[in-house]
């Protein structure tokens, strides 16, 4: 069975080290996609009106995640991205680190057949 992985990663400095540390275990591609969280989103400001002045704008602070997604052949490979996950960003259960959860994929169209039927040979 295939696996959907997904990280919503803290530091998107870290992107580059994860995306290789996944490829290296065993995952074919992934996509990203900026995020951002609601907790993050509660601290922002939407108070500034039409003009606001230089030092208003520069005073803003925005928070921005990288959510990154993969689909794996099989739990083997599951547990070899977590575990190259949190050499980069450490301990997921610490915070403001991500937060990386697996579902399972009753299909897969698309992508190429030797990896989907790795476990089947």
């Amino acid at each position: 069975m295939a696996y959907l992985v997904v990280l919503v990663l803290d530091d998107i400095q870290q992107c580059p080290a994860v995306m290789e540390a996944w490829q290296k275990a065993g995952a074919g591609g992934a996509t990203i996609l900026e995020s951002s969280g609601l907790h993050r989103q509660r601290g922002m400001r939407d108070d500034l009106g039409l003009m606001p002045s230089l030092q208003s704008l520069l005073a803003r602070q925005e928070y921005h995640h990288r959510t990154l997604f993969t689909v794996v052949p099989d739990e083997a490979t599951v547990e070899r991205v977590i575990r190259a996950t949190e050499e980069i960003v450490g301990d997921l259960h610490e915070p403001y680190t991500g937060i990386l959860f697996v579902v399972p994929v009753v299909r897969v169209v698309g992508l190429p057949k030797k990896t989907m039927d790795a476990e089947d040979a």
